[in-house]
């Protein structure tokens, strides 16, 4: 698909902004032709180098970054790129994403004046939407260390929905996780574009708009630093948790050796009393079988009482 800015019906040579979204050989081909500027292809865009990322050819910067995808999307970080020149902005995607979409009707309504403008809108959306997965991320973590800490203590006939409860949080955590990681990628990408612009670009970067330029590095350098608290925040839970798991596991083990334990005595005394040797006084006393009995019991209970006195159960 291929958009132009100001209008798609008016020859592309008059565009500010060309959108590229799993364009075609030829579309690429005809947009190199009309713009005489290369045009990268997707291989070209999903470099990790950071020459191959940022780099000018021809008077005009190739900046490219991985970006969350849109969540209907079969990967979840996609590769863009831009071609920034005086003359336009080639935006090179190869995924769906709504805020191209919203940035390129809102630029329909009121006209950018100039490519890095678009530029610079299109890293501000950009920007601000990797703040909101943050914000929504930190809202996930306090909810999760919300239920873990200050949770009143399960019942302990609930064990099942404890597992159950703790195996979610560890599924969540790693979900959390993997969309920090990805804002993470992002983040590094869009520090090198904004740098490498605020430094090489000067050409193409009016006097009002480096203003702007600064104040995105800035809030990718504050957004940088909430990623890393994040980062820590969910391992502290991820240890918290593996923690709770340890415990639960613990008390199983422990309720066994209860049980196992207060078994072996009356076990003893049935299998003395059951060895029928000709030479035993009970055998023949007719309180001998309510003994044996109470001797079961008592040796059984003795062993839940030393527990309970030392605080084991």
């Amino acid at each position: 698909m291929l958009r132009s800015l100001p209008d798609a019906r008016e020859p592309w040579t008059d565009a500010t902004w060309l959108d590229l979204c799993n364009a075609s050989d030829d579309e690429r081909a005809a947009v190199e032709r009309a713009m005489g500027l290369r045009v990268p292809d997707q291989s070209a865009v999903s470099e990790i180098e950071t020459s191959s990322r940022v780099y000018t050819e021809k008077d005009a910067l190739y900046l490219s970054t991985p970006i969350p995808a849109s969540p209907n999307a079969s990967q979840s970080l996609s590769a863009v790129g831009f071609v920034l020149s005086r003359r336009v902005l080639i935006s090179v995607r190869f995924a769906d994403n709504p805020v191209f979409d919203g940035l390129f009707q809102s630029c329909q309504g009121a006209p950018a004046h100039s490519p890095c403008d678009v530029f610079l809108r299109i890293l501000e959306a950009l920007v601000d939407r990797a703040a909101d997965t943050l914000e929504h991320c930190s809202a996930e973590l306090d909810g999760l260390s919300q239920r873990a800490f200050h949770a009143e203590r399960v019942r302990r006939h609930a064990v099942k929905t404890v597992s159950e409860k703790l195996r979610a949080t560890l599924r969540k955590l790693g979900q959390i996780g993997d969309h920090i990681s990805q804002i993470r990628d992002t983040l590094l990408g869009f520090g090198r574009i904004a740098a490498f612009v605020c430094e090489t670009g000067g050409a193409l970067v009016g006097a009002d708009e480096r203003p702007r330029l600064l104040a995105i590095r800035a809030d990718i350098g504050s957004l940088n630093d909430y990623q890393q608290h994040l980062s820590g925040k969910v391992q502290f839970l991820l240890d918290a948790t593996l923690g709770f798991i340890s415990i639960e596991q613990n008390d199983v083990v422990k309720a066994l050796t209860i049980v196992s334990v207060v078994g072996v005595p009356p076990v003893l005394v049935a299998g003395v009393y059951g060895m029928n040797f000709v030479h035993m006084p009970e055998l023949h006393w007719v309180f001998g079988y309510p003994f044996a009995l109470g001797l079961m019991l008592l040796t059984g209970l003795l062993p839940l009482v030393w527990f309970k006195w030392r605080g084991w159960m």
